[in-house]
């Protein structure tokens, strides 16, 4: 009897072959690997991302900033000059694991020190894994003001894409506020808070209309229709295809607040990536995407070639107050100008989890020498507790009822040089009180300030636990983000209400959980992911809600600090480090 061969596994295989001879190829094209230099200048600049003009944060004068695109084993080399003039600046490249660099990761007090205006700082790193990236400044709300770009890395030269397409196109999603950030940090650190609100607009590569609607003529409010010559900065993205092809989307949240929903009218869309990692392929009418998530999905051009078509962001999670992002699929038989012919796609109700979950369980890694199988076990497991809480009446947001507050000397050069006057020296828990009721409000909302790390051995394996949990007011629990700095991690499982060790390790998804940087977690739920301390450096790990971590929400990991290099003296000018530097002979 002819032996039964499994379809998936026959295709899983395949792909571990090709796998192995695109690393072997990796030696050669190695030789071809380029540094890429840049210059660039941050500085504020007039500009109408939705129609009304703001004060937005550009880079050379673009909003959103300039695209980068390099190669696997490129070397990005930037000088970045401050023109801001009276704050300092750092930009963290999302997705970039830094290895061997954890200077350049771009975290105010975490990584190094602030740009001071005037000042010149060269990020110099390489990008070790092709993928979909971006970056976006990290310190206080920069985000927020617009600081952001896409950074898009192709596979090696002399490398074959292990997916087929015919051409591609990348959009970086983002929410717009009028109030200015800074004004939006004062509120959140307002007594008693001030909360921001929702955004006014979502942009698509920086554009979104807010004082019109291009989809009126299908709404039953009172918009105005939209009535643009196509060079306004607010114009809608469109992206212009040919019948009958296959196209990449690359897409990336850099949001401030807003979950998101995409979808492409009468398009399916194929996903095949995740923050960097190829996925198993599966077939949706349209995705969920949270801030610090990106995403490519395959798509084909075979509707009717004489009509356009409605490319449509929603917020998800959160009661709209935001309308929909609007872009257009462009088909060459029909003019550049004409709408489609039918509403835009209608996303899934806001509050229907049911549908996110499904569609993050869906997710499933690519097994192959990129994406391994994790370790069947972890030598350490931490249980983060995600809290919403006072403190001396001020409304913050704690991990294991810590809330986070960074030093004045960053941590990195900090722990390299023994400064353990730099920062609370005291480890934070790694559990909470296993009593907590995370259905309720907690009788005692109070917390407090910190700034300790969590000493991870170098080389080992660590999980970590996010439990969810109701915030202050009763019935309400957030969705919330996570992103690792200097890392990717195998998301190994979500549950509903509190995470059980005796029971739910059990659960854990060991064969194919897939490889990410972000991860979300759900309301009144957990998530659970694991990965190995490989990287020497300080990483960050928080929520990537810009005000969430504003407010506290984040920890931070450091492993192998004594096998870091050297560390360039600019990232180390100020507090501690920079007194060291100074009034000694020390030199990094």
């Amino acid at each position: 009897m002819a032996a039964v061969v499994n379809p998936w596994r026959m295709k899983v295989i395949k792909v571990i072959l090709l796998s192995y001879i695109i690393s072997n190829s990796f030696v050669q094209s190695a030789n071809s690997a380029k540094t890429r230099h840049l210059k660039w200048e941050v500085e504020y600049m007039h500009w109408s991302p939705d129609g009304v003009e703001s004060v937005v944060m550009g880079i050379n004068g673009q909003f959103p900033g300039p695209t980068i695109r390099a190669r696997a084993g490129d070397t990005i080399n930037i000088e970045l000059t401050n023109k801001l003039p009276t704050e300092g600046v750092v930009i963290h490249w999302h997705g970039i694991r830094q290895i061997g660099t954890p200077w350049a990761d771009g975290t105010a007090s975490i990584s190094q020190c602030a740009i001071n205006p005037g000042e010149t700082f060269v990020y110099n790193f390489k990008v070790d894994k092709a993928g979909t990236y971006f970056y976006h400044g990290h310190y206080g709300m920069q985000r927020s003001a617009g600081l952001y770009g896409s950074l898009i890395v192709d596979v090696a030269e002399g490398e074959r894409e292990i997916i087929h397409y015919n051409g591609a196109f990348d959009i970086l999603l983002t929410d717009w506020w009028h109030k200015a950030s800074h004004e939006q940090e004062v509120d959140l650190s307002s007594n008693p808070m001030r909360w921001i609100g929702e955004p006014q607009t979502l942009l698509i590569n920086g554009r979104g209309q807010f004082n019109c609607s291009l989809a009126a003529q299908y709404s039953n409010s009172t918009e105005n229709p939209c009535t643009l010559r196509g060079g306004e900065q607010y114009a809608p993205q469109i992206l212009h295809v040919l019948p009958n092809k296959t196209y990449r989307l690359r897409i990336a949240s850099s949001t401030a607040l807003a979950s998101l929903n995409l979808a492409i009218g009468n398009h399916k869309m194929v996903v095949v990536e995740a923050d960097g990692n190829y996925v198993q392929p599966f077939t949706v009418d349209n995705l969920d995407i949270y801030s610090g998530e990106s995403y490519s999905v395959l798509f084909t051009t075979n509707q009717d070639p004489s009509k356009n078509y409605w490319i449509s962001v929603n917020v998800r999670g959160r009661k709209p107050q935001t309308p929909p992002a609007l872009a257009l699929l462009h088909y060459p038989n029909t003019h550049i100008s004409t709408l489609p012919t039918s509403p835009p796609p209608v996303a899934p109700r806001w509050d229907d989890y049911d549908v996110s979950k499904s569609f993050t369980k869906k997710l499933l890694g690519l097994v192959g020498p990129t994406n391994p199988p994790p370790p069947p076990t972890s030598d350490r497991r931490i249980i983060l507790l995600n809290t919403q809480n006072f403190i001396d009446g001020y409304t913050r947001w704690s991990i294991n009822n810590v809330s986070l507050v960074l030093p004045s000397t960053p941590y990195l050069g900090a722990i390299k040089y023994g400064l353990n006057g730099a920062f609370d020296q005291n480890p934070p828990p790694d559990r909470y009180n296993y009593t907590y009721d995370v259905t309720v409000p907690a009788s005692n909302q109070n917390s407090a300030y910190g700034s300790s790390v969590y000493n991870l051995t170098f080389g080992t394996t660590v999980d970590v636990v996010l439990q969810n949990a109701n915030a202050i007011k009763a019935n309400v629990s957030e969705i919330h983000p996570w992103h690792l700095h200097g890392h990717d991690f195998w998301v190994l499982g979500y549950g509903e209400g509190k995470f059980d060790e005796e029971t739910d390790v059990a659960k854990f998804n060991l064969r194919d959980p897939p490889l990410k940087n972000t991860a979300v977690v759900y309301p009144f739920g957990w998530t659970a992911l694991r990965f190995v301390t490989d990287n020497p450096g300080v990483w960050a790990f928080h929520c990537h809600i810009e005000p969430h971590l504003h407010m506290g929400m984040g920890v931070i990991f450091a492993e192998g600090v004594d096998r870091v290099g050297r560390i360039p003296v600019e990232a180390m000018a100020c507090g501690l480090t920079g007194k060291m530097l100074m009034n000694s002979n020390v030199r990094p």
